[in-house]
C-alpha cells in the first residue's frame, strides 16, 4: 500500500514537472517574434530535453542584444555620407560594363536598403587554392605602409595561424597600424594567442558576441566574416579561414576547395566600413574606437583600376531585414537562363526554397554544388535532405568528390555573380554576421562559371536512383536533422 502511494506521488511529481517544463517552453519561445520553423525547433528542444533544453536556449536561443550592436554617432553617419561621395566621384571616371534590367533591379534593391553604394573601376582576382590565397595575402600585408585591418571567424593556433600572426607582428614593429577582430568560438583561439602582437604594438579584440559569458553571451551568433583591408584600398574576402586544414591535404577532408577574392578599388571601402563598425562595437573603452579617417579610405592609382562594378553587402542579426537572402532570392527570381550555386551547407528556408522552385519552373537552369562529406554531421544530413527535395523538383544537384567544397558563389545568367562568406543556410541568413560581394561584370561571371564547370568534372550528379538507394536509417537522420535546421 505504501509503495503504491509512493508511486502515485512520484507519478504526480513527474507529470507536474512535465507540465511546468511545457508551459515554460511556451512562455520562453513566444517571448519574442521568430519564424514558425524556429518556434517549432526550439519547442522540440525545450520539451523533449527538459532542463538541458533551457540551458541550450540560454546560450543559443536568446535574441541578439540590439542595444550593444552598431550604435553610431551623428558624426560617424556624416563621415559615411562623405565616403559615399568619394565613391560617386570616383565612379565618374569609369563606364559601367554591364547594364541589364536584372542588374539594375539588384543594385537598386541594395541601394534602397541603404546597405551598399555601387562602386566602379575595381580589379578583382579570385583564389581557389589556400596556398596561393595566403601567399598573395601575405605579400599584400608585407607591402602595407599605413594600416592593416584583419577580421576572421576562425583563426587557428597552427602553422598558418602562427605564420600570419608573425607577419602582423613584423608590420606592427615597423609602425604600421595593425588591428584584429576575431571570434573566439570560431578557431578556438583567445587573446593569449594574440599577446605577442599586442606587445609589438598591434591591437586585438574578440567580437562583441563573446563578451559577458553568462549574462549576455549569444553563442548562436557568429562573426562569420573574413575581411582584410590594407592601406584603405586593397580588400580581401571569401570563404577561407586561417588554419592548416584550409590549405593542406588532410585525412578528414582531403583537398579544401574554396573561393576567395582580392579587390583593389573603392569596393574595399565597404569592407573597411564593416571592419570599423565591428571594431567599435567590440572595444571595451570608447577611446579605442576608430574614426572614419581619410587614410582608411584611399582611392587607388588609376593604373591599378579594373573594370568591375560591384556592391559589397554586409548583413547580420542586429537587424530584422535579411538583406543578403533578399539579394539571393532576387537573383533566382530575375534569372532567365541559369543560376549556378556553390555552398557547403544547403539548408534554405521556405522563401529560398520557393525561389529555387520558381526559377526551375520558369525554365532556368538551376545547379547547386555541395560537398560529398560532412564537417558537421547534423548540418550535412539536413543538407542531404534539402538536396534530395530540390533534386526531385528539377534542381540539378552536384556532389563534389574532389575534397571538401567550402565556396560560397552564385552565377546568374551572363552578367551577375556573387561571392563572399554567406552559406545557403538559415544560420547565414538570420544568425551570422556575413559579408558578400555582388559583381555586375561579364568577365567575372564567366570566370566563376568556368570554375564551376571545372568542379563539375570532380562531381557526381545526384539522381533519383541514388536517393532511392539511401538506407532507411540515413533517411531518418536526414529528416530528424531537417526538423532542427532552423537552429543548426
Amino acid at each position: 500500500m505504501e509503495f503504491t502511494m509512493d508511486m502515485a506521488i512520484a507519478y504526480q511529481v513527474v507529470w507536474g514537472l512535465i507540465v511546468i517544463n511545457t508551459v515554460g517552453a511556451f512562455i520562453t519561445v513566444f517571448r519574442k517574434p521568430r519564424s514558425i520553423a524556429s518556434v517549432l525547433a526550439w519547442m522540440m528542444t525545450l520539451v523533449f530535453l527538459p532542463g538541458i533544453g533551457f540551458i541550450l536556449y540560454a546560450f543559443c536561443g536568446r535574441g541578439i542584444d540590439g542595444e550593444i550592436i552598431y550604435r553610431f554617432s551623428e558624426d560617424h553617419q556624416n563621415r559615411i555620407a562623405e565616403i559615399n561621395e568619394i565613391i560617386e566621384e570616383n565612379n565618374r571616371h569609369f563606364h559601367q560594363t554591364v547594364k541589364t534590367t536584372e542588374s539594375e533591379l539588384l543594385k537598386n534593391y541594395f541601394r534602397n536598403m541603404e546597405e551598399s553604394p555601387l562602386t566602379k573601376g575595381n580589379a578583382v582576382t579570385f583564389y581557389t587554392d589556400g596556398q596561393k590565397k595566403f601567399e598573395g595575402l601575405f605579400e599584400d600585408i608585407r607591402q602595407a605602409k599605413d594600416n592593416v585591418h584583419v577580421e576572421y571567424y576562425a583563426f587557428f593556433d597552427d602553422k598558418i595561424g602562427n605564420r600570419f600572426l608573425n607577419i602582423l607582428i613584423e608590420k606592427a614593429k615597423e609602425g604600421v597600424e595593425v588591428r584584429v577582430v576575431f571570434d573566439p568560438w570560431g578557431g578556438k583561439t583567445n587573446q593569449k594567442f594574440f599577446r605577442p602582437l599586442v606587445e609589438a604594438g598591434g591591437k586585438v579584440v574578440p567580437f562583441i558576441t563573446s563578451r559577458n559569458l553568462i549574462r549576455k553571451t549569444r553563442l548562436n551568433y557568429h562573426l562569420h566574416r573574413k575581411i582584410v583591408v590594407i592601406d584603405g584600398m586593397i580588400g580581401w574576402t571569401g570563404g577561407f579561414n586561417v588554419g592548416d586544414q584550409y590549405l593542406e591535404e588532410t585525412k578528414k577532408f582531403g583537398y579544401w576547395r574554396d573561393t576567395h577574392a582580392r579587390m583593389v578599388g573603392t569596393a574595399s571601402f565597404t569592407l573597411q566600413e564593416v571592419f570599423i563598425r565591428d571594431w567599435n562595437a567590440s572595444v571595451l573603452n570608447e577611446e579605442d574606437a576608430l574614426e572614419y579617417e581619410d587614410r582608411y579610405f584611399v582611392v587607388p592609382p588609376i593604373e591599378q583600376a579594373g573594370n568591375v562594378s560591384m556592391q559589397v553587402v554586409a548583413d547580420g542579426p542586429e537587424t530584422e531585414e535579411q538583406v543578403l537572402k533578399g539579394g539571393f532570392t532576387k537573383m533566382l527570381l530575375a534569372a532567365e537562363k541559369r543560376v549556378w550555386l556553390q555552398t557547403p551547407y544547403l539548408i534554405p528556408d521556405d522563401a529560398m526554397i520557393n525561389s529555387f522552385l520558381v526559377a526551375v519552373r520558369s525554365g532556368v537552369d538551376v545547379r547547386v554544388m555541395i560537398p560529398s562529406m560532412p564537417d558537421h554531421p547534423f548540418i550535412y544530413r539536413a543538407t542531404q535532405y534539402y538536396a534530395n527535395y530540390l533534386q526531385r523538383r528539377g534542381v540539378k544537384i552536384y556532389i563534389y568528390e574532389g575534397g571538401f567544397i567550402h565556396a560560397k558563389t552564385i552565377v546568374m545568367d551572363d552578367t551577375i555573380a556573387a561571392f563572399g562568406t554567406t552559406n545557403q543556410d538559415i544560420r547565414s541568413y538570420a544568425l551570422n554576421f556575413e559579408v558578400s560581394a555582388f559583381a555586375y561584370n561579364r568577365e567575372i561571371t564567366e570566370e566563376l562559371s568556368e570554375i564551376f564547370e571545372e568542379d563539375m568534372k570532380k562531381s557526381t550528379l545526384l539522381t533519383e536512383q541514388m536517393i532511392k538507394d539511401q538506407s532507411y536509417w540515413l533517411r531518418f537522420k536526414q529528416n530528424f536533422s531537417r526538423l532542427l535546421s532552423p537552429i543548426l
